[in-house]
């Protein structure tokens, strides 16, 4: 089996797999979030409809599967998302490179304060706090924090 992960920008047909791979993440890394109650196709014709249609989204496939994802709108990275199998394996680091070389003005992203994995990936990364904010602005209703990156490391 070929090991050898390849970024490529998602198109139509990648709307399933990318909903399955949200589902899946949200479930495993972030259990402190209420159980999904939207179906796959649901999600996928979110992902179909919105991600694919409003972001800059590229996909990470591995042995033919897409095994994550990262949807960038103007210059906020809105979704970056891996399979649990896939986690730990230098895929999101490969996804984010791709994101930070299609974002050369820089980049901000919103991370859950809880998600504790996430802001240490993104910090390691060069992603400083800009702000925080208490939840009254997201679906979730739970406080967060934005992080910014710029290739200068000032933004």
């Amino acid at each position: 089996m070929d090991d050898t992960t390849v970024i490529r920008l998602a198109n139509p047909e990648d709307a399933e797999p990318i909903a399955a791979v949200h589902i899946a993440s949200r479930a495993a890394t972030m259990p402190y979030l209420p159980p999904q109650k939207r179906t796959l196709d649901q999600v996928a014709r979110w992902v179909r409809e919105v991600v694919l249609e409003e972001c800059r989204t590229s996909v990470a496939v591995r042995a033919g599967e897409i095994v994550g994802y990262a949807a960038v709108r103007r210059d906020l990275l809105e979704d970056l998302y891996l399979h649990p199998d896939a986690l730990r394996q230098g895929i999101g680091t490969l996804l984010l490179e791709e994101v930070k070389r299609s974002s050369p003005d820089g980049v901000s992203l919103h991370v859950f304060q809880q998600n504790t994995g996430a802001r240490a990936f993104y910090e390691h990364h060069g992603f400083t706090i800009v702000a925080t904010s208490d939840g009254s602005a997201n679906m979730e209703g739970l406080p967060e924090l934005t992080l910014s990156w710029s290739p200068t490391g000032a933004r």
